[in-house]
């Protein structure tokens, strides 16, 4: 089960990266730091500068192909900086297309909103989301953890880090599930 975790430069909110990449590593799989540029990523505690990640590959010199799922972290610059970016919107309405599972938590959406793949979806996320999903055609709920098994793909979302430990576990199981 070979993973990408899909961030920007600089921005991710480092829990929502570090424990969903133990909870893919522990079971067995194999997470991958994708972003748009190479080298290392800086990731934050809340507004404050945390620590710094290698960088894997990048989103321009790979495909959503030669991943099983996607796990987009949050913090608030993170997905507003991929959603910026051409190659990163287009890289997470691959794997839509395809019908592999993606997870994302707190402020992720946003960039599911950017790639178009929220209409006909129930999720969750940051409460400050609710407006951008419902006006993306998505129905937000407020839940620790939601599944969405809508098309051939499964969608996992998850509010806050508080909500964690259910996000990882939810992201598992999906990954783990043999292809429709």
């Amino acid at each position: 089960m070979r993973i990408a975790f899909l961030t920007a430069p600089e921005g991710v909110e480092q829990v929502e990266l570090t424990e969903p990449w133990k909870a893919v590593s522990d079971s067995g799989g194999t997470p991958v730091l994708v972003s748009t540029e190479p080298g290392r990523i800086q990731a934050f505690d809340h507004l404050d500068k945390a620590d710094t990640f290698p960088v894997d590959e990048v989103v321009a010199d790979t495909t959503a192909a030669s991943f099983d799922g996607l796990v987009l972290p949050g913090g608030v610059a993170n997905p507003d900086a991929l959603r910026m970016d051409a190659g990163a919107v287009s890289f997470v309405r691959d794997f839509f297309g395809r019908g592999l599972p993606v997870a994302a938590i707190c402020h992720a959406p946003w960039t599911l909103v950017e790639a178009d793949v929220v209409s006909g979806r129930v999720l969750t996320s940051w409460p400050s989301l609710r407006t951008d999903i419902r006006n993306a055609g998505g129905t937000w709920v407020d839940e620790e953890v939601r599944l969405c098994d809508h098309g051939p793909n499964l969608l996992i979302t998850s509010r806050k880090p508080d909500d964690l430990p259910a996000f990882g576990e939810a992201l598992v199981n999906a990954f783990s599930r043999e292809p429709a």
